[in-house]
């Protein structure tokens, strides 16, 4: 495996601490497997720092002073990620990238990346027609999800000041992409609507012309100069992410949301303490050795004094409370919260583990009993005759629950503008799944445009999405997630009627 470039001066080796996560985020989305990933990341990072090299010393050759424009950091690598990719493509190793990735790389979608500059996106063109510090301060808020507060310390700027500066460049990068799109080459029809574009998606109320909106279901570039021009509604990141970065950006972009609310740079956990991406959270003292060591002897003293003490007179002295049941017959356990056996946590941290997003929240088992009480009549689910139900243990007491569902939907619109919408759909399954099969019903027609994570099929309402070859097997209580862009019209309800693998899936409130 190659290795990273040796940083030439500090402004590099930060480069690599600020861009590597995200650069390998990317890198796993367009490969089979961790071990490509990585080596897809090192390889573009290797390219990006000798594109940024190249250009460094061609501004210093002009005398001028000034720099090219070009792409912020993170995107330039990025669309490293893809360049290289491209290379592997071509030079016989398209087997370690994802197949759909494969397939895109010969699409006319691919070539548009290195075709004629007058063709390329507009989210790209407009972007890297900006200055440096103008277009790293609208990535880093709009794709990469980060705080403004974190962004504003990042870049040196006033954190009072940060959400008027952003306002400006996004009419910035607005102003760019109008620029681009009344100079693209385009025929007599698409240019007939390009003024009446500009006025509908200036105003957050317009309404779009039905005229309109039927060009726009057609035409993609005139599609995409919509979602570029249009500032309010939520879908300048999507046309940001999608526009520079091309295949997956709509995945990347989802990845890099859930790693900000979950805190995490660079893989750590704990960085959020020091970048300020946990603001708002009370930062957790942290323990140092001497107090783990301290801690360790007093749980050992307890847990020895309460195996030791002897409960109510019992012959049985060595009965413990934690085997449920006193000499009498009647149930001691403490009807508080129980928490899992050690078989339990662990299998729920394998493989499940890994397929939960960070922050998703964990689904409460309803039927859940002390440790050490076997018998399945204290969790209410009694098959007793009706005259021996007083006497079960537990106090079921005639009374029967219903099982709890084996599965959790979580159906989320992350944004919504006019015509179209993001969602994000988490499931957890207390049962482990080699597969898994995710059906839904729309209540006002919306159509699924764009799926990530996951493959989908629609007829008529009805939705299923079917799960990726690395994200296909869930563990007991593990969690999936997969995103996808819609469109709707008039009304944009919730989906319902969950089904996971035709099994009926209770819809989180």
């Amino acid at each position: 495996m190659p290795d990273l470039p040796t940083p030439q001066n500090a402004a590099e080796a930060a480069l690599l601490s600020e861009c590597w996560d995200a650069v390998l985020s990317y890198a796993d989305l367009c490969t089979s497997g961790s071990a490509a990933a990585t080596l897809l990341a090192t390889e573009a990072f290797t390219h990006g720092i000798d594109e940024l090299r190249a250009a460094t010393a061609a501004s210093k050759s002009t005398g001028t002073g000034r720099r090219a424009l070009r792409l912020p950091r993170i995107p330039l690598l990025l669309a490293s990620v893809r360049t290289v990719a491209g290379a592997w493509e071509t030079n016989g190793l398209g087997h370690r990238l994802d197949p759909d990735l494969r397939l895109w790389l010969h699409s006319d979608k691919a070539a548009r990346y290195s075709g004629p500059p007058l063709h390329r996106p507009l989210a790209l063109r407009g972007l890297r027609d900006m200055q440096e510090p103008d277009a790293v301060l609208l990535w880093l808020a709009e794709v990469e999800s980060l705080p403004l507060s974190a962004v504003a310390r990042r870049l040196g700027l006033d954190p009072a000041a940060a959400s008027s500066e952003l306002a400006q460049v996004r009419a910035l990068f607005r102003d760019r992409c109008h620029r681009n799109h009344i100079d693209t080459p385009m025929d007599a029809y698409c240019r007939s609507y390009a003024r009446l574009l500009d006025a509908v998606t200036r105003s957050p109320t317009a309404e779009t012309p039905e005229d309109l909106s039927r060009h726009l279901a057609r035409c993609v570039e005139c599609a995409e100069a919509a979602a570029c021009l249009r500032l309010h509604g939520g879908g300048l990141p999507a046309a940001l992410s999608s526009g520079v970065i091309g295949w997956g950006g709509l995945a990347y972009l989802e990845r890099r949301r859930r790693a900000a609310e979950a805190g995490m740079i660079g893989g750590r956990t704990d960085a959020a303490v020091d970048t300020g991406l946990n603001e708002g959270k009370p930062v957790r003292p942290r323990i140092g050795r001497t107090g783990i060591l301290v801690t360790a002897v007093l749980v050992s003293a307890l847990a020895l004094t309460v195996s030791l003490m002897p409960f109510g007179g019992s012959k049985g002295g060595g009965v413990s409370a934690a085997q449920g049941e006193s000499t009498d017959g009647q149930s001691v356990a403490d009807p508080g919260p129980s928490f899992p056996s050690g078989s339990e946590s662990e299998s729920g941290s394998g493989a499940g583990s890994g397929s939960r997003s960070a922050g998703s929240p964990a689904v409460a088992d309803s039927t859940s009993r002390p440790a050490g009480n076997s018998d399945p009549e204290a969790q209410g689910e009694s098959s007793s005759p009706a005259g021996k139900q007083g006497g079960a243990k537990g106090g079921a007491k005639g009374s029967t629950k219903s099982a709890s569902p084996d599965c959790r939907v979580k159906y989320e619109i992350v944004s919504e503008w006019p015509d179209g919408f993001q969602a994000t759909v988490t499931v957890t399954s207390t049962k482990a799944l080699a597969t898994w099969s995710l059906g839904w019903t729309f209540k006002d027609g919306q159509h699924v445009g764009q799926m990530w994570d996951a493959t989908f099929t629609q007829n008529d309402s009805h939705v299923t999405a079917t799960a990726a070859d690395y994200n296909k097997t869930v563990a007991a209580n593990g969690t999936f997630t997969f995103g996808f862009l819609g469109s709707w019209t008039g009304s944009n309800s919730p989906a319902r009627d969950f089904t996971l693998n035709t099994a009926s899936c209770q819809a989180a409130g």
